[in-house]
């Protein structure tokens, strides 16, 4: 419910059912091809943790969608693009255990094997602490599933963002676990999740952080960026292809606990998607709008690419983004737990400024809105 005091200007983007971003964000808007939803209705009313993948047959989505999250009749959900239109919603996963066990599913990762098979990574569990790790593949770009099957006892696989294949072979996957504190993990196969091995937790002290994702930097340089409870995004840096890791820190740049996403561009450059939020006070969470794209040559210093959303209305969340063999980027994210949205964007095109103290820069002309609607989930 909008608060009292946005008053008649909030109750008009409530009825109208959003902000002007022509208005007001067209600036920030340079670059983008395409911006619209994987799907008008669906058999489910709330729906989260969108994934990307590129496959030899077109793109494929998924993400869970129920009730309610970690409701029980949460199940995952691949939505696939077919000569540029995307086609309803289709279950492959549910979280049923027997007749009387129902366990709600959680955050599907989408991974394409190169010349090979399409792997899809989620969770089943009553919540984050407690759920297991399982995949499935699919040889036809998504049309059709392998049986589901369970990961190894202490793997979940990529806990929310892709993974990373490296020169050596080593298919690195971001994870984390919640049960004892907030800890961050790879869990690494060579043979696309036959067999696998653990590397971490990383060290952090007082920093509790989850869901990463991997830069490469090139000559086993790497880097991780993952959500934390400490109002900023985390990093952590490897000098041997993720064998070892530097202690997790922060970066310059606002994190309102929620997922992010990056991927490292074939120029070499870093892509970066999340809120750029300062939570007011010293609170660890805050509203999950604005969604902005920042990019960096060396993963340190950072330019403002995109507002993608800036609605008052939260939430625009848990991004992933890719680039397409054609040199573009793709972005999906959770428009206010009601939709997934897909955006498309010509990295060539987009107007670059850079960010200075962690500050977004302003531009002639835009004005942030004032948030009036915040939905406090996971």
């Amino acid at each position: 419910m909008l608060k009292r005091s946005a008053g008649i200007i909030g109750l008009l983007i409530c009825l109208t059912g959003g902000y002007d971003l022509k208005a007001q964000s067209q600036k920030w808007r340079s670059g983008i091809i395409t911006d619209e939803f994987l799907y008008e209705k669906a058999a489910f009313p709330s729906c989260h943790s969108a994934t990307i993948a590129e496959t030899p047959t077109g793109l494929v989505a998924a993400y869970f969608g129920g009730t309610h999250e970690r409701h029980p009749d949460v199940e995952i959900y691949v939505s696939r693009q077919v000569n540029g239109t995307w086609l309803a919603p289709v279950s492959v996963a549910n979280g049923i255990q027997n007749d009387k066990v129902r366990l709600p599913t959680w955050n599907p990762v989408l991974y394409q094997v190169p010349g090979g098979e399409l792997l899809l990574f989620y969770k089943i569990g009553p919540k984050p602490s407690e759920w297991w790790g399982m995949m499935r593949s699919s040889k036809d770009g998504g049309i059709t599933w392998s049986e589901a099957q369970k990961l190894p006892e202490g793997q979940i696989g990529p806990v929310k963002n892709k993974p990373v294949l490296l020169s050596n072979g080593n298919l690195f996957c971001p994870s984390s676990t919640e049960g004892k504190g907030w800890k961050v993990h790879f869990e690494v196969t060579k043979d696309n999740g036959k067999t696998w091995r653990l590397i971490g937790p990383l060290e952090g002290g007082e920093i509790n952080a989850i869901q990463p994702s991997i830069l490469d930097h090139g000559n086993g340089k790497l880097q991780i960026l993952a959500r934390s409870r400490n109002r900023a995004i985390v990093e952590s840096w490897s000098q041997d292809n993720g064998e070892t890791w530097s202690a997790l820190a922060k970066t310059s740049l606002p994190n309102n606990n929620s997922g992010t996403d990056a991927v490292t561009m074939k120029d070499g450059r870093h892509v970066l998607v999340y809120n750029h939020v300062l939570p007011p006070g010293d609170l660890a969470k805050g509203a999950r709008t604005p969604l902005n794209v920042a990019i960096s040559k060396d993963g340190k210093n950072w330019s403002a690419a995109l507002i993608l959303e800036d609605s008052p209305i939260s939430q625009y969340s848990y991004p992933a983004v890719i680039q397409t063999s054609d040199g573009l980027l793709h972005f999906i994210y959770t428009w206010r737990r009601e939709k997934i949205k897909h955006v498309v964007v010509d990295p060539s095109k987009l107007k670059l400024k850079k960010i200075v103290n962690g500050i977004w820069p302003k531009l002639k002309g835009y004005t942030a809105p004032v948030v009036t609607d915040v939905k406090n989930e996971e």
